[in-house]
């Protein structure tokens, strides 16, 4: 029910003692034979009231994004972003409603984008024409994903809901993308150059959830909430341009090689994912695999049961690692040279006391 950013707010107004707080980490710890930072701990809901207010604050951004559209494409999006706001005011400076809060974000950040795309459908063919071209689209999608990460930086200013760094991140990713393809205007009709700027992209959220990841390595603050959502926004975006340039996304049959690679791709994402102690890239990749699996029963003649065998495969293995992580864990990071250990979170192994900052 309580994040650990929640027990350090705790610590923070005196309510707790660090002594207690640190008692209470080591007990749950010993009672989950795991550390606390090896769950991946994030607070999504604190109680049923969590998914009641969101119901309801669904309900009423539809009601009042229908009624601005009818009025004008643009106010559609910008009657969402106001009451998405004014309801952080109560439910998340106030209430610190953790299901709510997100609601909220994704409804404010997606309102401030569908406010100047409703513009543009509305005025956009005075202004630019009825064919603006590749290059001038791009530009304007770059624009429009460029204001939405400014009005998601100040909604980070004003609320500090850790979701939101990861959707002004993504926000700023799609800014890059488009503008390199709007300065390039290299065609692709195969959509490679689009899926290398996003793999890129991916790489670069990657390395910035690691930097968040890296300033709370035992997990104790709001920074390591942020560095999830990074890390769950920088999975996909790393995972799926890799398998679409090989070709499984193509939906045709792949040969053995490829399934092979597949595999052997999966497995060098989970020694990743050990050595940082997060899990999104082995859930993102997850239905590649699957389908890589599927295609290797087959070749080798076991059609009729080929999707029942691979999810027994899969399945085994993910729980086998779940119960063994710490100790698949502590052999990965122990095969690293010190002064890369010494940057990971600090649950496999003991690693050298660092200079206070």
């Amino acid at each position: 029910m309580y994040s650990e950013s929640d027990l350090q707010a705790a610590v923070d107004a005196n309510v707790l003692t660090p002594e207690a707080a640190a008692a209470f980490r080591s007990h749950i710890a010993s009672v989950r034979a795991a550390p606390g930072a090896d769950e991946e701990s994030f607070r999504l809901i604190t109680g049923f009231n969590d998914i009641f207010v969101s119901i309801a604050a669904v309900i009423l951004l539809v009601a009042v994004g229908w009624i601005g559209a009818s009025i004008h494409p643009a106010l559609g999006g910008a009657f969402v972003a106001a009451s998405a706001w004014f309801l952080a005011e109560y439910f998340t400076r106030q209430r610190r409603m953790a299901l709510p809060s997100i609601v909220l974000v994704l409804a404010f950040s997606g309102g401030v984008f569908a406010t100047m795309v409703g513009f543009l459908v509305k005025h956009g063919e005075n202004i630019f024409g009825s064919n603006p071209g590749d290059t001038v689209g791009a530009l304007l999608v770059g624009g429009i994903a460029l204001v939405t990460a400014a009005a998601t930086w100040l909604h980070w200013k004003r609320f500090m809901v850790p979701i939101t760094v990861a959707a002004g991140t993504a926000a700023l990713a799609a800014t890059a993308v488009a503008l390199v393809l709007a300065v390039t205007g290299v065609p692709s009709p195969d959509g490679t150059l689009p899926m290398i700027l996003v793999l890129i992209a991916g790489l670069g959220v990657f390395t910035l959830a690691m930097w968040w990841d890296r300033s709370d390595r035992v997990r104790q603050t709001r920074r390591s909430d942020v560095a999830f959502w990074l890390h769950l926004l920088a999975a996909p975006m790393i995972v799926h341009p890799i398998f679409h340039l090989l070709g499984v996304t193509q939906g045709d049959d792949i040969g053995s090689g490829a399934a092979i690679l597949v595999v052997g791709i999966y497995i060098a994402f989970g020694l990743v994912a050990l050595a940082i102690d997060r899990r999104a890239l082995l859930v993102s990749a997850l239905a590649y695999v699957l389908f890589a699996m599927t295609q290797l029963f087959n070749t080798f003649g076991a059609v009729e049961l080929n999707v029942a065998l691979t999810a027994f495969v899969i399945g085994s293995a993910l729980l086998l690692l779940s119960a063994f992580w710490q100790n698949a864990r502590a052999a990965v990071v122990g095969l690293l040279p010190e002064n890369l250990a010494n940057q990971l979170p600090a649950t496999a192994r003991p690693v050298s006391p660092q200079p206070a900052s």
